[in-house]
């Protein structure tokens, strides 16, 4: 994959170069009614698009970043969220099972004589 992102490249770097070696005339290029300075040959228009390309790359890449950053913050919210109702629920398990346990030996208290038996001594 990475060889082929680096071919890619080095295939747009060459189609940029003879774009810019093939075009010498010259341009005039206005925007929003203004005539841009410095754009006085093809090839600066060129190269501004170039500019223009990588500054839209780079928005769109920080933009992705953020995305996937997000979803995985989600992810992990959502995960911990989970996580944290199975141990409620495990917690609520284990209270009841001590209430029963504790139910059981207060009822086995109540049946058991409140004066202990007395004991014979040997002679």
């Amino acid at each position: 994959m990475i060889i082929l992102g680096l071919v890619v490249t080095l295939a747009a770097i060459v189609a940029a170069v003879a774009v810019i070696l093939d075009n010498t005339g010259g341009v005039h290029v206005t925007a929003f009614g203004h005539e841009v300075p410095g754009i006085t040959q093809q090839w600066h228009l060129f190269l501004a698009g170039v500019v223009v390309a990588i500054v839209f790359m780079a928005g769109a890449g920080i933009a992705a970043l953020g995305f996937r950053r997000t979803m995985n913050m989600r992810r992990e919210l959502r995960d911990l969220r989970d996580e944290h109702e199975e141990s409620l629920q495990t917690l609520e398990l284990e209270r009841r099972k001590l209430q029963q346990a504790l139910a059981q030996a207060r009822r086995g208290l109540d049946e058991q004589p409140s004066v202990p038996a007395q004991r014979v001594a040997p002679n």
